[in-house]
């Protein structure tokens, strides 16, 4: 096994993970297969019970464990599903070792940071290196490890100490070191500074680790006496200097470091050889650039100020818009300015919410917890089903549309979710009976649960390629009254998708509406680049008037090209300067619009 250290200095926040993550996907265009893990130094267990406000939004996997955002990335890019254990906190491995001090484990001996920690980190590695995660069976070639937070936090030192006697453990030619660092631009002088990053790489070496190659994070790329510079003073050769410079979107990092021969400088550390293939994510970024007609959606959640809050639900959202050949416009509709209470307190702040909601092509309401802003929410609901505005529900988006249904079509003006009125007299949505009330962390119905299509020829089902079943994330502690969903299904509001037991509501359709359409679980957390979620694409298609056309062309994933929606053909576009020349089954560049066929 081959391993491959990110770290991060200066300042945090400098785009370790989508590195990590691209670096990752170099090492797979060169055929080979890639793990990863991410070390975050804070004490809680998981992610789960963190505010987006503090880490950004919590990401699901499969086996439901609550993780970093930055496992996210990793999923996108690379097309894995990671594991629960692929994520690291100092919470996990103090919890280990207590646990095996308890049992009896270490014989009397004075349990310390070095070795027993410092040994628990390294053989947590070993071991999730070890876990296949692309499919195929048998351990990965390369794993890229993340190491959170900044080189010189107090919480990281176990885990540079752990990483500096691993580097030594697994030997030269099997880890390599990439440093993340900071050369910024004073405005007064316009010059790049290298001082922040010698200063970072020394306190990095006076731990024991020494970077092998440099990736440094600037507005521009590192002029060539920057590079040498650095090269003199933190012993890096100057090849091994990448510029990590701003750029229109996160999908031209791999291509960047591609460009630079990151992939020779890493393969040559691990005694490797390849050479990356990237024609496919090539076409698609350039796609991502050229798009100039837009898909305005209107965001209704209350984490509106930042935008991690909600990552993947925009990534989901971005991929779905490149594949149907539109420009992502999300507009940020923060819940609460749409109540009334803003009305009278602030009636600029709400008309300018409103304006903002009236001028959409479709609304998506996200996940959440608390009763802050679910009665915007509820308004947001209504307007799209009375309007025939393409509607998308997520998780709590879903019982959103469902409370608002039962208070506008069945006239039960007090219906609410438990979660907000414990003592509604109309609970058309209600607390799990498995979920705890006495505990948060891990309590919730996590991870990859199976959907049952109960209408098969509903839009949802569709889009799922006419499957009878999907398997999808959840992250939920309340659920649809099942008592009520006959009264909900006579008044016009079918429950298209449920669990194996039938008694658990998982997606929800208005078959009069153009697409209104909920879903229990979280359809964000499997979208990729080249597979956007199905939900999230009958979303953008119905924004943007191409719903039709996806329904009937939209036969499997693989069939939806990056240049827009496919016939069905398996077709590999040729790309020269940007633009699609012929593609390889004899057709001119077709670009599907509106489901005419029009040309572009």
């Amino acid at each position: 096994m081959k391993y491959v250290l990110v770290t991060g200095g200066v300042v945090s926040g400098l785009g370790k993970g989508v590195t990590a993550s691209s670096i990752g996907l170099l090492l797979k265009a060169c055929g080979l297969r890639v793990t990863s893990i991410k070390i975050d130094p804070y004490l809680n267990t998981d992610a789960g019970t963190m505010s987006p406000f503090e880490h950004g939004e919590v990401f699901v996997l499969d086996d439901g464990g609550e993780v970093d955002l930055d496992l996210g990335n990793y999923e996108r890019f690379l097309d894995i599903k990671l594991t629960r254990d692929n994520n690291i906190t100092t919470g996990k491995i103090y919890q280990s070792v207590l646990d095996s001090e308890r049992k009896g484990d270490y014989l009397g001996k004075t349990v310390q940071v070095v070795p027993h920690i410092t040994d628990a980190i390294q053989k947590w590695i070993e071991r999730v290196a070890l876990i296949p995660v692309d499919g195929k069976e048998g351990p990965a070639d390369v794993c890229v490890i993340e190491l959170g937070g900044t080189i010189g936090d107090i919480e990281s030192m176990p885990f540079i100490e752990a990483l500096g006697q691993f580097s030594y453990h697994v030997g030269p030619g099997n880890f390599c070191l990439i440093h993340v660092s900071l050369v910024p631009v004073l405005n007064v002088v316009g010059e790049q500074k290298t001082k922040p990053t010698q200063h970072s790489v020394r306190g990095l070496r006076g731990l024991g680790l020494t970077p092998n190659i440099l990736a440094c994070r600037s507005t521009k790329a590192l002029e060539d006496n920057v590079k040498a510079k650095l090269s003199q003073f933190c012993h890096v050769a100057a090849e091994n200097i990448l510029t990590l410079y701003d750029v229109p979107n996160i999908w031209h990092i791999p291509l960047l470091l591609r460009d630079q021969k990151a992939h020779e400088a890493i393969l040559k550390e691990l005694n490797l050889i390849g050479e990356p293939d990237l024609q496919e994510w090539t076409a698609r970024t350039r796609v991502y650039d050229i798009l100039h007609e837009p898909v305005r959606i209107a965001m209704v959640g209350k984490y509106t100020g930042l935008s991690d809050s909600y990552l993947s639900v925009l990534k989901a959202l971005l991929h779905a818009s490149v594949a149907c050949w539109r420009k992502l416009v999300v507009e940020w509709v923060a819940a609460g300015d749409l109540e009334d209470v803003t009305a009278k307190e602030a009636p600029d702040v709400y008309k300018n919410a409103w304006d903002l909601l009236k001028g959409s092509d479709g609304v998506l309401v996200p996940g959440g917890f608390g009763d802050r802003g679910v009665q915007g929410k509820i308004l947001a609901a209504k307007y799209a089903r009375e309007n025939k505005v393409p509607f998308l529900g997520v998780c709590l988006g879903m019982q959103i549309a469902v409370i608002e249904f039962a208070r506008s079509v069945l006239g039960l003006h007090d219906a609410n979710s438990t979660e907000f009125d414990p003592e509604t007299s109309h609970p058309c949505v209600i607390f799990m009976p498995e979920g705890s009330k006495t505990h948060m962390g891990g309590t919730m119905r996590l991870g990859s649960r199976r959907t049952y299509f109960k209408v098969p020829n509903c839009k949802s089902a569709k889009l799922y390629n006419n499957d009878s079943f999907v398997d999808e994330r959840h992250r939920h502690r309340y659920e649809v009254n099942p008592n009520m969903v006959q009264q909900f299904e006579n008044a016009g509001l079918s429950f298209v998708g449920r669990d194996e037991t039938g008694q658990r509501m998982e997606i929800i359709e208005l078959p009069s509406h153009p697409y209104f359409v909920g879903a229990q679980f979280h359809p964000e957390f499997k979208s990729r680049p080249g597979k956007p979620s199905a939900l999230f694409l009958g979303l953008i298609a119905a924004a943007s008037g191409q719903l039709d056309a996806v329904l009937q062309n939209y036969g499997h994933a693989s069939k939806l090209l990056p240049n827009g929606i496919g016939n069905g053909k398996p077709t590999v576009k040729t790309y020269q300067n940007g633009n699609a020349i012929k593609s390889s089954n004899g057709s001119l560049n077709g670009v599907y619009s509106n489901g005419n066929g029009a040309h572009h």
